[in-house]
């Protein structure tokens, strides 16, 4: 029988931070560990980094995600195992996990089988409190508006038109619609109000998208709390909130290092989710890490239309980035899910369903050629997947001229993902790459939003009702037109219906809303039923989360 993640991870030989942190040339005064094994880096040194050789930027994204696993996070752990074995200094950078999916459906988010980042069950949990410091800020910016309201409120500010509201790291659906300030004059102004999932906050995609304290604080103070009576915008800085709310961020600012299964650096720093957010780590980790390694491997959430689209056109937009290589991370089992088969009848061979799924996987190579990064595809392998349906991809692929590699990484480690990382370095070594965003500053909000639509989702058009027309053209004559787009839809198809599998075509892409992010610098447009506080499923993974008789966590993986 097959170890567990947590087996494996538990009998991992774990070396000391400080080890791991020498590898990179980091000093022993630059690091702040956080017990034997988690460490942060110092912003004094990192600003000491500046005029260091960037490194190679390698992305890895992934197909359509559906229940039957990709194995993004696995992929990205695994090629910068591999590179690394293959005498290359390589580092990964990832996303925190947040609570909510740990204890709700998803469960963790450290990898899985022998590419792993460890220790895994911190790193699931509560890690080094980063999560739990932007929750804290976002509340005191919430208690500080109410506070505000409750005594001379001279910014003006509407109760009724209060847009900031209140966040947990915790799938809690009753919390979604709440009314607050009952009890009388001394409570505050009854209001209705709502929770949010941290990893939905825009404090979190702002502390992605910082590049230091100052930018933290800059961003903090034009965030967009509300409106007054005659819908003019309120901000932060109005109820003089910037200041403690960075002060409550300065140390998770800082990035987290831990290691691999084999002991290879990785930086863990910041998560936003994929769907409402940009679903990428955060850009002061990135940029260290490029400084610190000759590659830097890191990965962007759910499938390639919504986390790869957001890395070029949010996270490299907005730092400068410029990624020299893609690999997008495939399954059997998924695309034959994509090909119409249902999950309790994947372990069977079915080539019919491989060639029918690829058509997802052909899609979103397409979508990634127009960027301007040269892709390769990995197919992350499970022990049910024959010869027949792995070459059924290959040849799939290379009728595409894309280079596919088969990589068993969850299995043997570093040594299952040897030729990929032999080829990726070689093409982020190339200059092959000539990176680009999909659209320039200049094109409206809406152009932007159906360019997206139109050129990576396969649709006809984008649709909206006057009143959402309407906001797109106040936030253009805001001053915001030149933000970028994040679009909020489903991550289970190219559509905004999540039963529409493959590369459906024809369709039309609604929006519902668009919401103003004016800290983070981007307009989400809300496309279908995005929820930014999820519920718990029937039988959520906390019911089986527990303590050992040793006092091991069991039950999260």
């Amino acid at each position: 029988m097959a170890k567990s993640d947590i087996e494996i991870a538990r009998e991992a030989s774990l070396k000391p931070i400080t080890e791991i942190a020498d590898k990179l040339g980091i000093p022993a005064s630059a690091l702040l560990p956080y017990g034997h094994d988690k460490g942060k880096i110092t912003l004094d040194y990192i600003r000491s980094l500046e005029s260091k050789k960037d490194g190679k930027l390698i992305l890895v994204t992934a197909i359509s995600p559906t229940p039957a696993g990709e194995g993004k996070t696995t992929t990205t752990v695994g090629l910068g195992d591999g590179l690394n074995s293959i005498g290359k200094n390589a580092v990964m950078c990832l996303r925190e996990p947040s609570l909510g999916p740990c204890f709700g459906m998803k469960g963790g988010a450290a990898g899985g089988g022998y590419a792993q980042v460890v220790p895994m069950e911190d790193i699931n949990l509560h890690f080094t409190g980063d999560f739990h410091a932007i929750g804290a800020a976002h509340n005191l910016l919430s208690a500080l508006i109410d506070n505000h309201v409750h005594w001379e409120n001279k910014s003006g500010l509407d109760p009724r038109r209060i847009t900031w509201k209140r966040v947990m790291d915790m799938n809690d659906r009753t919390l979604r619609d709440i009314i607050i300030g009952l009890g009388g004059p001394g409570n505050g102004t009854p209001r209705q109000s709502g929770f949010d999932i941290t990893v939905a906050s825009e404090i979190m995609a702002i502390f992605c998208l910082a590049t230091d304290l100052d930018d933290l604080n800059r961003r903090i103070s034009n965030i967009v709390i509300g409106y007054t009576r005659d819908l003019k915008p309120v901000y932060a800085r109005d109820v003089n909130a910037p200041g403690a709310m960075t002060v409550l961020l300065k140390d998770a600012f800082m990035p987290n290092l831990v290691q691999t299964l084999e002991n290879n650096p990785a930086f863990i720093h910041g998560g936003p989710f994929a769907n409402i957010a940009h679903g990428c780590n955060s850009v002061i980790a990135t940029k260290t890490a490029l400084k610190l390694a000759d590659y830097v491997v890191t990965e962007a959430g759910f499938g390639a239309d919504l986390g790869a689209e957001k890395f070029f056109d949010i996270k490299c937009r907005k730092a400068g980035l410029h990624p020299d290589a893609v690999v997008l991370v495939a399954t059997a089992r998924a695309l034959k899910m994509h090909g119409g088969v249902a999950k309790d009848t994947l372990t069977s061979e079915n080539i019919e369903a491989i060639s029918k799924g690829c058509e997802n996987l052909g899609k979103h190579i397409r979508n990634l050629s127009q960027f301007g990064v040269p892709v390769t595809v990995a197919i992350n392998r499970f022990s049910a997947d024959t010869d027949a349906e792995l070459m059924t991809i290959e040849k799939y692929c290379t009728n595409l001229g894309v280079k596919v590699f088969d990589c068993n990484h969850w299995g043997e480690g570093s040594a299952g993902v040897q030729e990929l990382a032999h080829h990726v370095a070689a093409v982020a070594d190339s200059g092959q790459a000539q990176f680009h965003t999909l659209y320039d500053d200049n094109m409206t909000l809406w152009d932007k939003a159906r360019h997206i639509a139109r050129t990576l989702y396969g649709a006809d058009d984008l649709i909206a009702d006057k009143k959402v027309r309407n906001q797109f053209a106040k936030f253009e004559a805001e001053g915001y037109g030149h933000f970028p787009v994040c679009m909020a839809k489903t991550q289970y198809s190219f559509s905004t219906d999540p039963a529409l599998l493959g590369a459906p075509r024809g369709h039309e892409v609604p929006v519902r809303e668009i919401r103003l992010s004016a800290g983070a610098e981007f307009v989400v447009v809300v496309c279908g039923d995005i929820m930014t506080m999820p519920g718990l499923p029937r039988l959520p993974s906390a019911n089986s989360i527990r303590l050992n008789d040793k006092g091991q966590v069991e039950g999260l993986f």
